[in-house]
């Protein structure tokens, strides 16, 4: 099994630092609350700027700018919950004397329905249903002749159901689903020729025509794993964490998927921030690139560990 020991660390940490009886059960006094929807939006932007003026020791002037919204819609009473929610994010970095370039660059719409037949367990029969994409085209910098990934290209649905603990879903979540259904898209032809994002490629004769063009889809059933929470680590510091660990039973069972994101919050005032986000993936179906040995191309090597981190200070609304 590939990668199995970065797996147990990531699902050790998550495990041992959830703390569901001392931290996010509700008491029977929340428990005994009527049906209620509740609806939240957010925005925020974060900035990043470093100018130099005669600046004897060197640097480029950059700035770097992150806009993103958050709207989730739930609903709540003793026996079942709806959560739905949509995130949406976009980020770019100017340096003097570059091209902009992207940093940022998402689009997910998340929902979950769950039903308990006991107002008093903490155990629900669940459903779960995620799309995630990206709105712009991405490039492998410098070269920004040739995109590696669009709108679509590729887009992920989950659709699955099990079994989910944590009464308080929206800080503490553990949930197992034994078959869920993996979907990737690569709605762009070039990309599906080529056989990005883990689609069958296309069949080329030997003057380079396509004879059988690549697949624009994937689909596979697997199993999946996940576990949430949201904590107060210190005051006006929370810090939300998310694991995802996802294998498909037909090809290479084993071969696990892992999506794990960490965010903290550190709050200044009621609409200053600052926030440090880090996330790691991991995608088998996913493989990485190196230069080749005619300039300007690249070979296509194995799947990696993917990690982005990103601190920022900016400003957020709640609305």
């Amino acid at each position: 099994m590939k990668n199995i020991f970065f797996i147990l660390f990531c699902a050790l940490f998550n495990f041992s630092m959830a703390q569901p009886d001392s931290l996010f059960l509700k008491d029977k006094e929340e428990k005994e609350k009527g049906p209620e929807w509740i609806l939240k939006n957010k925005f925020s932007v974060d900035l990043n700027e470093v100018a130099f003026v005669n600046w004897n020791a060197g640097g480029s002037n950059s700035i770097s700018a992150l806009i993103g919204y958050q709207f989730s819609y739930n609903y709540s009473d003793k026996y079942f919950f709806w959560r739905n929610n949509l995130v949406a994010g976009y980020g770019v970095n100017s340096q003097q004397g570059r091209e902009a370039r992207k940093t940022t660059d998402l689009l997910e719409i998340n929902s979950s329905f769950g039903f308990s037949p006991d107002e008093k367990s903490n155990w629900f029969y669940s459903a779960r249903f995620n799309f995630n994409t990206q709105f712009a085209e991405g490039y492998q910098y410098p070269n920004i002749d040739k995109p590696i990934s669009k709108f679509m290209a590729p887009g992920y649905l989950f659709f699955g159901g099990g079994m989910e603990y944590g009464r308080n879903i929206d800080e503490l979540s553990f949930y197992l689903s034994p078959l869920t259904l993996k979907a990737t898209f690569v709605l762009d032809d070039d990309l599906a020729n080529a056989g990005k994002f883990g689609v069958i490629p296309a069949v080329f004769d030997v003057d380079g025509n396509v004879i059988r063009p690549g697949k624009n889809k994937r689909t596979e059933a697997g199993i999946l794993v996940t576990n949430s929470y949201q904590m107060e680590v210190a005051q006006n510091v929370v810090a939300t964490n998310s694991l995802s660990l996802y294998s498909d039973y037909i090809n290479n069972f084993g071969n696990v998927d892992v999506d794990w994101r960490l965010n903290f919050d550190f709050k200044v005032n009621s609409f200053v921030r600052a926030t440090f986000e880090s996330h790691i993936r991991y995608d088998d179906d996913v493989k990485t690139t190196v230069p080749s040995a005619i300039e300007g191309e690249f070979d296509e090597a194995g799947a990696k560990v993917q990690w982005k981190q990103f601190l920022g200070i900016g400003f957020a609304v709640d609305f």
